[in-house]
């Protein structure tokens, strides 16, 4: 009896020991997680900031050129889901004529350049059409990097992205999945490169994305 008192001591003395260490290890990760949620923010306001300080008035010029290419409006406003799953309204430079199908992805349009503009073409594939959506993020709905929102109407892409916890972030204008194959990936590759993101989402991994941004922006590749 004694032996056996003395083993179930030691059992709960080892299994004590464990929690112990378990519960130092975790708080340390909620403190590292918060802290990179708030430098990402800071970087997210000051890039945002500068960025639409410095690109002012070219973008206001692009703005212009845009009214003088076709009728009307020069941004395109239209609701995306967010973080947690909730819309909100994401800006665009408008790139596609008035006539093309409200809500609709480009990608599931039928002959869908006919519908694109002069200048939405050259918009599109340098990017520059995204520049807006620096409001975005300088107003808390989007971050620099994270998982890029799509069209309601894309309910697959985003019941995966319900599935699978990607909306516990905010979306970005640029992405692992951007940077991995653009829109030349399917929907569930997508999902997997924005699951990724969210594991090891860290300031070294968004820098990486920025950098690759760059080359994919250069490159026009995987741009459709």
């Amino acid at each position: 009896m004694e032996s056996a008192t003395l083993d179930f001591k030691t059992i709960e003395q080892k299994t004590c020991g464990v929690v112990e260490r378990k519960e130092p290890k975790k708080a340390e990760a909620k403190k590292e997680k918060a802290a990179y949620r708030f430098v990402k923010r800071i970087f997210d306001i000051t890039v945002s900031v500068i960025g639409l300080a410095v690109l002012g008035v070219p973008m206001l010029l692009v703005a212009l050129i845009i009214r003088l290419d076709s009728p009307g409006p020069a941004l395109f406003k239209q609701e995306r889901l967010g973080k947690d799953g909730v819309p909100f309204v994401i800006y665009k430079f408008r790139t596609m004529r008035l006539d093309a199908p409200d809500n609709v992805a480009t990608n599931d349009l039928q002959d869908a350049f006919r519908y694109v503009t002069r200048l939405g073409n050259f918009l599109r594939r340098t990017s520059i059409d995204e520049l807006p959506q620096m409001i975005n993020v300088l107003r808390g709905e989007m971050s620099i990097v994270g998982f890029r929102p799509v069209c309601l109407s894309e309910k697959k892409l985003n019941d995966y992205r319900m599935e699978r916890g990607v909306f516990s972030v905010r979306p970005g204008m640029t992405g692992l999945a951007q940077v991995s194959g653009r829109d030349g990936i399917g929907a569930e590759k997508k999902v997997d490169f924005d699951v990724e993101y969210v594991e090891k989402q860290s300031v070294r991994l968004d820098l990486w994305c920025i950098y690759k941004t760059i080359g994919t922006v250069v490159s026009q590749k995987g741009v459709k």
